[in-house]
């Protein structure tokens, strides 16, 4: 360690031994340089490097800062497991806690970046061994600055020169995405709220069309989506409640990605008329459906958002499968409508006439179609629209405006969900009784091409009798 070599105060507990002189001394010494593995460049390198190029070209003689954020309290001294911002990921490919990225204007070259990364503790000091969050004797060693460089083919300096840097450069309009916990904020000075929007919708509009990469990343989430929905209905005969299915998907998504991309939805019998509902505290009873909507976050951080509707027994009842097929029929006429040109919201108007059609066949609706189409009464039974961009987040580009997303077209590179439901509360009186107490969704993830959609999530079977020999299967297997 040269005398220059900065070393910051460890972060410790209060119930952390103090260390004694002989300690400090005897940790300090002999230890072995450490050992360097080989880096290849990462395969998001030369996308992320397109993305910055294209990111520069709107926002000429600017600097950019665009922060990943840092661990979370979740009580006293422990921490929520960190997750990066979206945005800076898709920049940067780089996934570690504290880092920064700083373009700075270029003339008309556009801009020089910067990633500004927490260095590895240094062996043998304090932090090393002492520190609760970053000291690699406690977390485990991390890329430090020169092998986050080359991974990533991006400049790279330690974390602890960010705040020098950036006041050197305060003089030129400065556009920061604020609202990631990057103590960032501080540094940039006081927000200038039109022109951090302006970086934040750009960044978010910009992620509409997925490049071939990230479709990659979305099928791979999705395989790996697949295999926990195996897994699940595998232990459905032994299972002692809800919480026992979202455990079981939960350790697939650590196994084979980085973790579940939201807080899966495992809602048997009535629960499934809940839409969010993630407190997955009750019984798993024979006889009930079960709403399962999971998703794999990829080691890229590209989630899958599936949802399947399953009889927990292996078998759909009459009035079951009556409420399923008419889900099933709105669904696919849904996924027929998602094609280049339409609308965003072509999809939930398919699927919605459809349903109606239903609901007014079963004498839940009365009156002319389209009539109850524009009065949206049919909402009682299915509450939610049928679509939302799908990607890192898995409500995706949420910040883009709405003539771009909501009130926009589909193009080739979209990638979105289907995912009509019908939801009969058990205590609804407009509802024929037997028909309570039943909620119906299927979600898959599609893919906008310049002809029919790609399903990435075909492979999970959702037809009545796929799904009903799926189960049979499966549950054989032991």
């Amino acid at each position: 360690m040269s005398p220059a070599t900065k070393v910051e105060q460890p972060t410790t507990a209060s119930h952390d031994a103090d260390v004694t002189p002989e300690l400090r001394a005897f940790m300090a010494a002999s230890w072995a340089e450490p050992t360097v593995e080989p880096i290849q460049a990462a395969p998001v390198a030369a996308w992320a490097l397109a993305r910055r190029k294209a990111l520069s070209a709107v926002f000429p003689g600017d600097v950019l800062v665009i922060p990943s954020g840092r661990l979370k309290v979740r009580s006293n001294d422990t921490y929520y497991p960190f997750r990066p911002d979206t945005a800076y990921v898709w920049c940067t490919g780089h996934q570690d806690e504290g880092g920064v990225l700083v373009m700075t204007p270029r003339g008309a070259r556009g801009h020089v970046a910067t990633l500004f990364v927490r260095a590895r503790s240094v062996a043998g000091t304090e932090p090393f061994y002492r520190d609760r969050n970053y000291g690699e004797l406690w977390v485990g060693a991390r890329p430090g600055v020169a092998e986050t460089e080359v991974s990533l083919g991006i400049a790279c300096r330690p974390l602890d020169e960010l705040a020098s840097f950036l006041t050197r450069h305060k003089a030129k309009p400065v556009r920061c995405l604020r609202g990631v916990d990057s103590g960032v904020d501080k540094i940039v000075g006081r927000a200038r709220k039109s022109a951090d929007h302006a970086l934040a919708r750009y960044l978010s509009e910009a992620r509409l069309v997925k490049d071939s990469w990230e479709i990659e990343q979305l099928q791979l989430a999705v395989d790996a989506t697949l295999l926990g929905f195996d897994d699940v209905i595998r232990e459905i005969p032994k299972a002692s409640g809800e919480r026992w299915l979202e455990g079981t998907f939960h350790r697939r998504a650590r196994a084979d990605g980085n973790d579940v991309g939201y807080n899966s939805i495992v809602a048997c019998g009535d629960h499934a008329c809940i839409l969010h509902w993630t407190d997955n505290d009750g019984a798993v009873q024979p006889g009930e459906l079960g709403l399962l909507d999971m998703g794999v976050e990829a080691k890229s951080l590209y989630t899958a958002d599936v949802t399947r509707t399953i009889p927990l027994s292996g078998t759909f009842s009459k009035p079951q499968k009556q409420v399923y097929k008419a889900v099933l029929r709105a669904q696919e006429a849904g996924i027929d409508a998602a094609v280049a040109g339409a609308s965003f919201l072509a999809p939930h108007d398919a699927a919605m006439r459809s349903i109606t059609a239903d609901l007014i066949e079963w004498g839940l609706l009365e009156g002319d179609l389209d009539d109850l189409l524009k009065t949206q009464t049919y909402r009682r039974y299915t509450l939610h629209g049928t679509s939302h961009m799908l990607g890192m987040d898995v409500h995706d580009c949420a910040v883009a405006r709405n003539e771009l997303y909501r009130g926009g077209t589909l193009l080739p590179g979209m990638v979105l969900t289907v995912e009509p439901g019908l939801y009969f509360q058990r205590d609804d009186l407009t509802v024929p009784e037997h028909l309570r107490g039943i909620g119906v969704r299927i979600e898959d993830d599609i893919v906008i091409t310049d002809g029919a959609p790609r399903v990435l999530s075909s492979a999970i079977p959702k037809k009545v009798g796929d799904i009903e020999k799926w189960m049979k299967r499966l549950q054989k297997t032991k």
